[in-house]
């Protein structure tokens, strides 16, 4: 299983680092894939995928900036502020130095 894929965000590239699970076997299957990203609680970007994934969902307790997390069975979220939370995820994995990006929807690229 591959353990590192590429996000494109505003023209600027990262690396994402996986988790080795089910649910990323499942989503790596389903890149390259481009996603509008809707803006949330100026903490997080989501989407809702069109297919639902497996999960082994846990309550981190804590996001860190640059998580990559699956809520419920479909539902993409990239994490870009660190914070306590009581909700349960899915880890996908983490985005390396990823920036702010800010309190608008955005466009998001995943490449193997």
């Amino acid at each position: 299983m591959m353990n590192e894929v590429k996000v494109i965000i505003e023209n600027k590239t990262y690396s994402v680092t996986l988790e080795e699970n089910e649910t990323v076997e499942a989503w790596l299957s389903l890149l390259p894939q481009e996603y509008s990203m809707t803006e949330l609680n100026g903490t997080e970007k989501y989407v809702y995928l069109e297919n639902s994934l497996p999960t082994k969902s846990y309550s981190p307790q804590h996001i860190e900036k640059g998580d990559l997390m699956l809520y419920g069975d479909d539902c993409l979220v990239v994490f870009y502020k660190s914070f306590d939370t009581s909700y349960s995820y899915t880890k996908i994995g983490h985005i390396e130095g990823l920036d702010d990006l800010g309190n608008e929807d955005i466009m998001v690229q995943f490449e193997k």
